[in-house]
């Protein structure tokens, strides 16, 4: 909403508080300033609050506004004086405001840095977390203005609001006076009201998705008169899943005498049904979709599912009809997934909602997922249906103009129905907080992440995402410093789903590995090694082995305390004829199962290898539809497909009902959310048997192939590794307090960039920068200029023999192989000829620009960067110097802050690490010195986001100590810190 001619010109309407917010029980409503505009919606909504409401804000009776009040109430400067409101179909249902005051209580300006506050909110939305949502806002206006706290009066009987201010997580004094409380906030954010922000907004938005997924009622909008059609499809799906709640069909072409269409109630529009609607799928052309939206928010629908396309798939127009179908919605409340989605899908026993495309409703299982694309989302459907896999949840979010990753990582966070989090995901619209909400569920359950669209430029169409100027290999680095399970292929994610939803986490790398194929076991045998796992020589059983052999293999294998997870490998076994022979399946899963029903701790997989049976894999790796009922079993003509092994008798993998209800549903907001077996743990003995479909604790994933089952293998392991660590999460040393003058560095800081012209920031000279890493205790070996040869020789002179000449030109510098350096030189004679040498190969001293500096201390050469990307925000890097780490891409990367853990892990990390500690009998090097090195660096970016690139080049680790012989820092105003601000839903 723009200003009138009336605001004043020097204060101009603030468009950048404007923000969408998810409110407690996951509806949304927009937060803006108050203008004088709003004069007849502030009287509408002070007149739909109670007398006792009033009372609380006034003190007294105050049962109407005056004139010289609303005038008062809509005419700010928004300086001193500001109001916000938050308004839901364009109707304010909250209000705060603040007025600057002095020490006395008075009218002030700056530099007064106190402020007075007060709320009100109607009472029909009292208890959804509107004052809340607004403290964090109007506390966030006040910092920007120069105000460091906020006053505020209440009555001692007005218990919410003082729950408001107590539970805001910020540093305040209380005082009764004059028959009030009279509180003080302190508005810096402390780590308190961080936690509270971040609590609340997880709350919310999951709330925001669950109420999408478990609707009491269902509207299909664009249902057709006729079979077919993308309507009338969900509909016929929404029936076929069983969903419990109602359904209603919704077209405004269907006659009028229509009361029914596939058993539901018809209806011509939303107004014609007289109960409430939760969810509305929406199938109709682009263009009128408004229509739809408006007529879903006018009764009170909670959620929609946009199927419809023509959007920002389609170009700049589509993404500005996009952008206006999001503001439509949030306006009245309402979250969207999609447009061009491909559908939702609950399969709790209480809910049964297929509000999607997919002809089959998956059976209940303990996997959630989540993909940006209805095409892949097809095809997860159908490999996890083949497969015999239940999911909890399903969602495709097509353009992912609303409801995006993570919003899903919210819910999945906490949800009790879901164990493993999948995501196919083409675009981070917010890198920073999916990384912070991705270590969070990580820590309780795993999630694994397939990234489509990898590659610079390759976004695809409909997903405006903000710029990231940093490659793939990075955000995969720090994907897996966040607990994140990444693979590269969609295959790949479900084979390692499979096995992290049914089998325990394994306690290390040793794997036994035992089979009726010796070459069979050889070649899992190498995968094992190839995925740095450490597994035992096969055991082979024989063509011969019986299930019953089987059986006691395995069982001896989990008893045995050298190893931490088991490969059973099986082939076609051949009869006394010399045939192979089908067997039976089940046979070989009854006897398998027997040997892990005593509750083992390791996790078991499958490799089973067969012939023939393609042209039936590939009719059903094809369709959706079910295939024809199959089990595991070693026989030689059957589709390769993976499966899960089960122990019951033979039966269809087509999704099914459960055999038995789930558990009711979880407490809306739980403190803790609930834990699957860690690593070493079996599964809960209390629990009941899982449905017959689903994927759960007990159930043997196979594959086909020895490489797929050992690579989901090493993920388990990898990620069980970073659990085990981030219970005992790192630190950053005291000791470095002692050494850092963060004051200083800010004062050269700022003094920098008042001189810098360019207000994208500068880069530091040499001894600029030798000063300001030196508040940080990072010293960098001087260097001396040396225009000629006399130059040199005095700086050598100065520095002390023996000394390095190099160049710094910008072609040159730290390119050695180039011959631009020119190490030990022990005198002035050498010297003298070394600067010939190099101005007769390279060009003349002007174009050189040689430079003089003392030599280091032997050791092996390293990079140490750190950058600031504005959207994944700081990142720390190391790797070994020269040309071959370059080449192949050998860098290992932190998020900053860095913690001695994450420090250690990084010099660890890189292929080239052996270099470090001794390889070929070289004398390891100060890896300590190093880690110190990089938790300093780390704390520098950290401290002053203006240090927006530093890169340490090279960095010799000697055997004792390191030494920094270049650096470079680039000073720039700090980028915009979305992920610390108020909670506020991204605009794409």
């Amino acid at each position: 909403m723009e200003p009138t001619p009336e605001q004043s010109p020097h204060h101009a309407y603030p468009d950048h508080w404007e923000a969408d917010v998810v409110l407690r029980d996951g509806g949304t409503a927009r937060i803006r300033p108050i203008t004088t505009d709003d004069a007849e919606r502030l009287v509408s909504f002070y007149e739909q609050v109670s007398d006792e409401s009033k009372y609380y804000r006034f003190f007294a009776p105050y049962p109407r506004l005056s004139d010289r009040d609303v005038h008062r109430f809509t005419h700010h400067d928004y300086v001193d004086r500001v109001g916000l409101a938050v308004t839901i179909g364009g109707e304010f249902i909250g209000t705060v405001r603040y007025d600057r005051i002095n020490d006395q209580g008075r009218p002030a300006s700056a530099p007064a840095d106190e402020a007075e506050v007060a709320f009100l909110v109607q009472d029909a939305h009292q208890g959804r977390g509107v004052a809340s949502a607004l403290l964090e806002h109007i506390a966030a206006v006040a910092r920007e203005r120069g105000i460091r706290r906020f006053a505020a009066e209440v009555l001692p009987a007005n218990n919410k609001m003082i729950k408001v201010f107590r539970d805001g997580g910020y540093t305040q004094r209380r005082s009764f006076e004059d028959g009030s409380v009279h509180l003080t906030l302190d508005l810096e954010p402390t780590e308190k009201s961080l936690a509270v922000q971040r609590g609340r907004e997880q709350r919310a938005e999951a709330r925001s998705v669950q109420r999408l997924l478990a609707p009491g009622s269902v509207a299909v909008i664009g249902t057709g008169r006729t079979p077919g059609g993308v309507g009338r499809t969900v509909l016929r799906n929404l029936l076929a899943s069983g969903y419990t709640g109602r359904t209603y069909a919704v077209n405004r072409a269907f006659d009028e005498g229509l009361a029914t269409l596939d058993g539901v109630p018809a209806h011509r529009s939303l107004g014609e049904i007289d109960e409430q609607v939760d969810l509305a799928v929406i199938a109709v052309p682009a263009h009128r979709v408004p229509e739809a939206v408006a007529d879903c928010g006018e009764h009170g629908v909670q959620g929609l599912v946009v199927l419809s396309a023509g959007y920002a798939e389609r170009g700049a127009e589509g993404r500005e009809l996009q952008r206006e179908l999001v503001r439509q919605a949030r306006s009245y409340g309402m979250r969207i997934i999609g447009p061009n989605a491909f559908g939702i899908i609950n399969t709790a026993e209480s809910v049964r909602l297929n509000a999607s495309l997919a002809p089959e409703s998956p059976a209940r299982g303990r996997i959630g997922l989540f993909t940006q694309s209805g095409a892949i989302g097809i095809a997860l459907l159908s490999g996890l249906h083949r497969r015999g896999a239940g999911l909890s949840s399903f969602i495709s979010a097509g353009n992912r103009a609303d409801v995006s990753g993570n919003d899903f990582l919210q819910y999945s966070f906490e949800d009790p129905d879901t164990d493993v989090a999948l995501l196919y995901l083409e675009s981070l619209g917010n890198p920073r907080k999916f990384n912070r909400l991705a270590r969070r569920t990580a820590a309780v359950k795993p999630v694994v992440v397939v990234k489509g669209a990898r590659h610079s430029g390759s976004t695809p169409p409909g997903h405006a995402v903000p710029v990231s100027r940093i490659p793939d290999a990075t955000v995969s680095a720090l994907m897996r410093q966040a607990g994140v399970i990444r693979v590269d292929t969609v295959t790949e994610m479900v084979d390692a789903g499979l096995l992290l939803a049914g089998q325990p986490l394994p306690a290390g790398p040793r794997v036994a590995i035992l089979g009726n194929s010796e070459s069979l076991g050889l070649l899992t045998y190498d995968a094992c090694l190839a995925e740095g796992l450490r597994p035992r020589p096969p055991i082979d059983l024989t063509t011969a082995a019986s299930p019953q052999d089987f059986r006691d293999a395995l069982a001896e294998a989990l008893a045995d305390g050298t190893c931490d997870a088991v490969i059973v490998t099986a082939i076609p076994w051949v009869g006394e004829n010399g045939e192979a022979e089908t067997g039976d399946g089940q046979v070989l899963a009854a006897a398998l199962h027997k040997a892990v029903a005593g509750g083992s701790a390791k996790p078991v997989a499958v490799v089973h290898v067969e012939i023939g049976g393609l042209a039936e894999a590939l009719a059903a790796a094809s369709s959706t539809a079910a295939p024809r009922p199959r089990t595991v079993t070693p026989a030689a003509d059957r589709p390769r497909a993976a499966t899960t092994l089960s122990t019951g008798p033979a039966r269809s993998t087509a999704p099914a009902t459960p055999a038995a209800p789930e558990a009711g549903p979880a407490p809306e907001e739980p403190t803790t959310p609930p834990m699957r077996p860690g690593p070493g743990s079996p599964a809960d003995p209390q629990a009941g048997p899982a449905p017959e479909a689903a994927t759960g604790p007990g159930r043997i994933p196979a594959y086909p192939a020895a490489e797929r089952a050992v690579r989901a293998l090493a993920e388990a392991v990898k990620y069980a590794q970073w659990r085990r660590q981030a219970a005992v999460p790192g630190k950053i040393p005291e000791f470095l307090d002692d050494t850092i003058d963060e004051p200083g560095a800010a004062a050269l800081i700022e003094a920098q960039l008042a001189t810098a012209p360019d207000p994208r920031g500068r880069p530091l000279t040499h001894d600029e920068a030798r000063e300001l890493l030196g508040r940080y205790g990072i010293a960098v070996r001087p260097t001396l200029p040396a225009p000629d040869p006399e130059a040199a020789v005095a700086a050598a002179t100065r520095l002390g023999y023996p000394v390095a000449l190099k160049t710094t030109a910008p072609h040159l510098r730290h390119r050695a192989d180039l011959g631009g350096v020119r190490l030990d030189i022990a005198d002035e004679e050498a010297l003298r000829r070394a600067y010939g040498d190099l101005t007769d190969l390279l060009g003349k001293p002007a174009e050189l620009l040689p430079v003089v500096q003392a030599m280091a201390p032997r050791g092996v050469d390293t990079v140490v960067r750190a950058s600031i990307d504005a959207a994944a925000g700081a990142v720390l890097s190391f790797g070994l110097a020269g040309a071959p780490s370059e080449l192949l891409g050998d860098t290992a990367h932190r998020l900053v802050p860095a913690t001695d853990r994450d420090a250690a892990e990084l010099i660890r990390s890189i292929r080239a690490a052996p270099v470090l500690f001794g390889w070929r009998g070289s004398a390891p090097v100060d890896t300590a010195a190093l880690e110190e090195l990089l938790l300093r660096l780390s704390r520098l970016v950290d401290d002053h986001p203006e240090v927006v690139s530093v890169a340490l080049e090279p960095v010799v680790v000697a055997p004792h100590g390191l030494t920094v012989l270049g650096a470079s820092v680039r000073l720039a105003p700090p980028p915009a810190r979305s992920d610390l601000g108020p909670r506020r839903l991204p605009n794409y």
